[in-house]
């Protein structure tokens, strides 16, 4: 089987902000509180989770909020933010597959751009997604190094 594809019992839904805890927490946040994986804007009005289940394992999360960032120029912006692969399941597929189900979503939405502050370890995988870089690198405290990265929906 081709690791890059994925698993046949795999499929998205809409998930609660604390249910991306766990993953969120394990790859994102390691050695942090659990704390430290509720968002301050996790329950902005318009905002939503989506999850990916292995079977009923949840492999991939991640959030989109409406949320528009000063240095981009889309009308209607939705960040994407804690966007997470159990360590495990990496490689399969399953985080294309999330942000294809978002982007579905965001159209019908009528957003024309999705934005996220993407670690530089992750930049390549966003890239490759079709997301765009811009801007200087900076840092996040206690979470490393980003870039702000884009990709336009219209």
């Amino acid at each position: 089987m081709d690791d890059s594809l994925p698993l046949p019992a795999s499929r998205v839904r809409e998930i609660s902000a604390r249910e991306t805890w766990p993953v969120r927490h394990a790859v994102l946040r390691p050695g942090q509180p659990l704390s430290s994986c509720d968002y301050d804007i996790d329950s902005m009005p318009g905002s939503f989770h989506l999850g990916v289940f292995n079977g009923e394992d949840l492999v991939t999360i991640g959030s989109f909020y409406p949320d528009p960032h000063p240095e981009l120029d889309g009308t209607s912006q939705f960040r994407l933010r804690g966007m997470a692969t159990l360590q495990s399941q990496q490689g399969r597929g399953y985080g294309f597959k999330l942000l294809d189900e978002a982007v579905s979503r965001l159209r019908m939405q009528s957003c024309d751009m999705l934005w996220c502050n993407a670690r530089v370890s992750a930049a390549g995988y966003y890239i490759k997604f079709g997301m765009q870089r811009i801007g200087e690198e900076f840092d996040i405290p206690n979470i490393g190094p980003h870039w702000l990265m884009y990709m336009r929906l219209d």
